[in-house]
């Protein structure tokens, strides 16, 4: 009954997006992400997703035509530079990341708090009201504990009367597992 990670950040998602919204997959991947966000935005909606990596874009790319989607931006760019790709006074409803490194590919090009820090600011500063972004902090990995806990110590001090910070994970796991940050604005 417990929903693992990333069926909980779907599930935030499908209670935040609706359709004609724009949304941010701000570590686009393999994908997955990019398309339920496309799916839930719907054709008069907008995703734009970001991977600095060609292998990210290319596999998101592929998904994309396969599926019916066609409300999807891929951005080759870092999530950081977020606001060079949004409108003047254009906001988002929500914004996803999935940290860490991309699957299957190599393991030294990670998301650190030097980008996704400064990323999550500027689209703080774009959220809507009852907007959401959400991190699936996954931290196993080199370089991985540096970029959580800067995360922590970032969120934790957000302004508790703007925002609403939640932590979603599993305490009895082994191996570093996966959590889940959410910021919902007030």
């Amino acid at each position: 009954m417990l929903k693992n990670v990333l069926q909980f950040a779907h599930h935030l998602l499908e209670e935040t997006i609706s359709p004609g919204d724009l949304a941010i997959d701000a570590t686009c991947g393999n994908g997955n992400d990019t398309l339920v966000l496309a799916k839930l935005a719907g054709a008069q909606g907008k995703v734009l997703a970001f991977d600095i990596q060609k292998q990210a874009i290319a596999s998101t790319r592929e998904r994309l035509e396969a599926s019916e989607y066609t409300n999807v931006t891929l951005i080759q760019d870092s999530h950081a530079l977020v606001d060079h790709y949004l409108e003047d006074n254009e906001e988002i409803s929500a914004a996803i990341f999935n940290l860490g490194y991309l699957p299957k590919s190599d393991k030294q090009i990670i998301t650190t708090s030097n980008s996704t820090i400064p990323a999550v600011e500027k689209l703080l500063a774009r959220l809507k009201k009852k907007g959401l972004i959400i991190l699936v902090v996954y931290h196993g990995h080199e370089g991985g504990k540096e970029e959580k806990t800067a995360l922590l110590e970032y969120v934790t001090e957000l302004d508790q009367k703007k925002y609403h910070v939640l932590k979603y994970d599993f305490i009895n796991q082994i191996n570093n597992p996966p959590f889940v940050l959410a910021i919902e604005k007030k």
